[in-house]
């Protein structure tokens, strides 16, 4: 404390006093807050003077002011120390005391209250304190910290995981503009969803997915050449080397890959740093059905948490009722358990094989989703008809969801040239963030490989050839995505 003075520092003081702590109680008092001792205010006693800022609830005050009384207490801090007094008062909030101790606690300075439902008080006071000095050290007003610190320490013990569920600067930001309808805040989706979104782990601003998590159509390549579906799994790993190839330790590359047929090429994936989503859908199901039945909650964790969860839905806006019914049951069900599990989500939406499709068509799924409550990290959508289109999911996302991480443009086996239009449609689209594209990369090369007429050089080749063009199609480093942009073909809407 003596250097940071003299190096021009300020000192803060939490009083935290723990009697037990002191030997003024046995192990088994550890709730016990007060016990009056003249030695542990004589300690204190030293420290006090040196302190710019002083925190403590009504009893820390009181055995740091030696007295029984609060009010007394803060006088004898106060002949002691010049610091900014802080007094915790529970529910009530707290009173702020910058000089001279008035003859009343209530005419202390002081910010809102939040009554909450208690339901863990462990580390209550570090919220309380965090929140207190992220005002203070900014020279923000004292009625400021105290809301800061006030509603920092009513999440604290309205929710159970202690520091991991303190807030963050958004979500404070967004309770103390607009409150909560739970007094148990554990229970406000709303502000769970800003906690989400606001603490994941840092992704590049760019994804470039080589996706090869398809598992149907490998076994219908692998079928036709008469060679045995193992082989599929040698044909990941190869995809694996040409996406390396292509990526060369740069981050905003990434990987879908299957747990069936994708096990050893995930584990090899990991080795370059990619970005990986895995499928966890029925190949092909409609309605919706999660691959090997049973929980899917008992599954995801087993995930590696930094694994995303990707989830193919055959959703159309004019479904028939029941199969709408059915499917939203389904993402629903992921959804929580994505959540309770601190996995990502991806939801890939397909419409255009079940119906017509226009400016609106997958706009339409994406605000139906968000009105379910289905909130994804991430959208894998289809190219879409017009810059309209584009603008209308756009807005979907901005309105329901503006912390959504985006969306990644879905490829259904379109020629390069087509994906270059595009392409050149998408990209000034802000929402959307790069691709995940796997047949138009890997289509020709398996087939070529599976009947022999290519060794594993080769197929490696012609991936990374493809998954290169496709990388620099979608950086704009192309000639054709450069054409596209300027003069992009009406496409079939149909």
């Amino acid at each position: 404390m003596a250097i940071s003075r003299a190096a021009g520092r300020k000192v803060v003081f939490d009083i935290d006093y723990r009697p037990n702590l002191w030997g003024l109680a046995g192990h088994g008092a550890g709730e016990e807050r007060y016990i009056k001792s003249g030695e542990v205010t004589r300690r204190l006693a030293d420290i006090l003077p040196q302190c710019d800022l002083i925190v403590g609830t009504e009893e820390e005050m009181m055995i740091a002011g030696g007295a029984d009384d609060p009010l007394a207490a803060l006088k004898g801090v106060r002949a002691l120390s010049q610091a900014t007094l802080v007094l915790k008062r529970g529910p009530m909030g707290c009173v702020v005391f910058p000089n001279a101790i008035p003859d009343s606690l209530e005419k202390g300075v002081k910010g809102p209250g939040f009554p909450v439902e208690v339901y863990n008080v462990l580390g209550a006071g570090d919220a309380f304190m965090s929140g207190f000095l992220r005002g203070w050290l900014r020279d923000e007003p004292l009625e400021t910290c105290s809301a800061y610190a006030n509603a920092n320490g009513a999440f604290a013990v309205s929710r159970l995981l202690c520091s991991a569920e303190y807030p963050t600067w958004a979500e404070l930001s967004r309770f103390l503009k607009h409150g909560s309808p739970h007094r148990a805040l554990r229970r406000d989706e709303a502000l769970n969803h800003i906690h989400w979104a606001t603490t994941r782990r840092n992704e590049p601003p760019t994804i470039m997915a080589f996706a090869i998590d398809h598992r149907a159509q490998f076994e219908t390549i692998a079928d036709a050449a008469g060679s045995s579906h193992e082989r599929i799994r040698d044909f990941k790993l190869l995809a694996v080397e040409a996406a390396a190839k292509v990526a060369a330790g740069r981050p905003g590359y990434g990987m879908l890959l299957d747990g069936e047929y994708g096990r050893e090429a995930l584990f090899r994936a990991v080795d370059h740093g990619f970005w990986i989503g895995r499928p966890v859908e029925a190949p092909g199901s409609r309605p919706l059905e999660f691959e090997g039945g049973g929980s899917i909650g008992a599954k995801l964790v087993e995930w590696p948490v930094a694994h995303t969860i990707k989830c193919l839905c055959f959703y159309h806006p004019d479904d028939p009722p029941e199969m709408t019914v059915r499917q939203e049951r389904e993402l629903l069900r992921l959804h929580d358990a994505a959540r309770r599990l601190e996995r990502e989500l991806l939801i890939e939406i397909i419409a255009s094989k079940h119906g017509p499709v226009d400016d609106r068509t997958v706009a339409r799924v994406v605000e139906r989703l968000y009105e379910i409550g289905v909130k994804p990290d991430w959208w894998k959508l289809e190219r879409q008809p017009t810059k309209k289109a584009w603008d209308n999911i756009a807005r979907a996302i901005e309105i329901a969801d503006p912390l959504c991480r985006g969306i990644l443009l879905l490829g259904l086996e379109a020629a390069e040239k087509d994906l270059a239009r595009a392409f050149a449609l998408a990209r000034p689209c802000g929402v959307v963030k790069g691709f995940a594209i796997g047949r138009t990369i890997f289509a020709e090369p398996a087939l070529e490989w599976f009947a022999g007429r290519i060794d594993d050089r080769e197929a490696i080749e012609r991936m990374a050839a493809a998954f290169a063009r496709l990388s620099d199609l979608w950086q704009g480093g192309g000639r054709a995505i450069r054409e596209a942009e300027i003069a992009t073909p009406p496409v079939d809407r149909h």
